[in-house]
């Protein structure tokens, strides 16, 4: 694992657009499609408008998320719609989009629908994932119920439904090892704050404490940091 720090956020969004290029465009060569995984929250809005704008065949191109709130795709809260609006434009407006939210009352009940969208898409060509505030990641939140069913490696479970101890909405997300069968992981941090939260995370070892070592300590998955303040 390698960690990337850069002087500025529009520096890193450059670099990271340029690394996600590199590493769809290899697949759509080797395979003649890629897979995209992102996530939502306010931090990947800007890198999400430059990657729309790259020189990518995004016809080739399946995007979905590591995570979803079980709320309307037009809620302002939905990761669909920060998609659909900050990066499902311009050229890749041609991409192709896998919704994790279904038309089931619950994520509990559309958990099963949800998987059977996953099992469409093979080995993730890359997965960009956050680190929130208390060491998560994807909604694979410390102190949830179902937290130790996404972090086992053995689950054979793609996704599942997960209630954020501390938030409004149900939500979806991949497991850990459906996050893991990728080609390349970048873990995108800005902030101050969250590189002290880093280091901390990067002290220990208790994936339960901070559900991100599950992505940052494994051999599975070539995994690297983009830093900026």
């Amino acid at each position: 694992m390698s960690t990337y720090r850069f002087a500025s956020r529009q520096q890193l969004d450059r670099q990271l657009t340029a690394r996600v290029a590199k590493v769809l465009t290899s697949d759509i060569t080797e395979t003649g499609w890629a897979i995209l995984v992102v996530s939502g929250g306010r931090t990947p809005r800007d890198l999400f408008h430059a990657l729309s704008r790259a020189e990518i065949d995004w016809a080739r191109v399946w995007i979905t998320l590591a995570d979803e709130r079980w709320i309307d795709g037009e809620h302002a809260d939905s990761n669909q719609r920060l998609v659909r609006d900050n990066l499902c434009i311009e050229r890749a407006a041609a991409a192709r989009f896998v919704a994790l939210k279904n038309s089931a009352i619950s994520a509990y009940q559309g958990q099963s629908d949800c998987a059977k969208a996953l099992a469409t898409l093979g080995r993730f060509s890359m997965v960009l994932l956050g680190m929130g505030d208390d060491g998560h990641t994807a909604s694979l939140f410390p102190g949830a119920a179902d937290l130790a069913r996404g972090l086992d490696l053995d689950s054979g479970i793609d996704c599942l439904a997960i209630t954020p101890p501390q938030a409004s909405h149900q939500r979806i997300t991949l497991s850990l090892p459906r996050l893991l069968n990728s080609r390349q992981i970048v873990v995108h941090i800005v902030g101050a704050a969250k590189s002290e939260l880093l280091a901390q995370v990067q002290a220990g070892r208790d994936v339960y404490e901070y559900p991100v070592r599950g992505i940052l300590q494994q051999s599975k998955a070539a995994v690297d940091i983009f830093y900026a303040d």
